[in-house]
């Protein structure tokens, strides 16, 4: 079953490979219900960052659920318009308060740039926020440390000073989407892959090639979706604030021929 299924990172951490994503799910009832939901039917994995202003519900509906913390892994983020060591400290202590946790499984630098300034160049600022993450990593308040939406260009820089290699890239990943070169790149440093938005934030799930492959199989076109990014070795956080998808995205212990991967890949 998939929800039980883990990769392991270079750290020898495991990761679940299926987990939630909480993107635009707001503070309140929704961001706890969504969580204590995915809990209760077999998720470990739970997605959220400091900017998604969910946080304190996430942590919430984890300790309500009464599942021993050490079965949970919980992902969040350094807000992308934070740059710098100290920041980066403050972020993440506040991130621990907001969740009620005493340690994160898998922290993140959110974006290699403030989302208002994509492009522009914060190699500086990125470099001193690993820093704080590769000493953050080391006294055990976060299992592992990672990035978002870096390229090979943001990635490198942090290659050459670095103590500890990013051990998760989270990106949007998707059918039709697949970010071949940021793939290539991260797999021989052994940097995992995982997927956000593995429906296009539902763009996809009406293409014809798409619904069709999912009559095939007798599933939803999501399950196709989520399928093909499990297919493609990545970590993935559908998101849903429904309990019926959130219980249907998991059922996807179905193999997608290599023929059909490769039809998919052509879209």
């Amino acid at each position: 079953m998939v929800l039980q299924e883990t990769y392991t990172l270079t750290n020898g951490i495991k990761v679940p490979k299926l987990g939630l994503g909480t993107w635009q799910i707001p503070e309140g009832e929704q961001t706890y219900n969504a969580v204590m939901w995915a809990l209760q039917n077999g998720y470990r994995h739970i997605d959220t960052a400091l900017a998604y202003g969910n946080e304190a519900s996430v942590g919430r509906a984890i300790k309500d659920s009464g599942i021993p913390r050490e079965e949970i892994f919980v992902t969040t983020k350094l807000p992308a318009e934070h740059k710098g060591y100290k920041v980066a400290y403050e972020c993440f202590e506040k991130s621990l308060t907001l969740l009620g946790l005493d340690y994160i499984d898998l922290y993140l630098i959110h974006a290699p740039w403030p989302w208002d300034k994509i492009g522009s160049d914060w190699t500086e600022g990125n470099m001193e926020s690993w820093k704080a993450f590769e000493e953050i990593y080391d006294s055990g308040k976060a299992k592992a440390i990672g990035i978002s939406n870096f390229e090979p260009k943001h990635i490198q820089p942090l290659l050459n000073g670095c103590k500890h290699v990013p051990m998760v890239n989270q990106i949007s990943f998707h059918i039709g989407n697949r970010q071949e070169e940021i793939v290539d790149f991260c797999r021989p440093l052994n940097i995992k892959i995982m997927a956000y938005s593995p429906l296009a934030t539902g763009r996809i799930i009406d293409n014809k090639v798409i619904v069709a492959m999912a009559e095939k199989y007798s599933v939803t076109a999501a399950q196709i979706c989520i399928r093909y990014c499990l297919q493609k070795d990545t970590i993935v956080i559908p998101k849903s604030t429904k309990e019926e998808r959130i219980i249907s995205n998991a059922e996807v212990d179905f193999e997608i021929s290599k023929d059909d991967m490769n039809k998919l890949d052509q879209i």
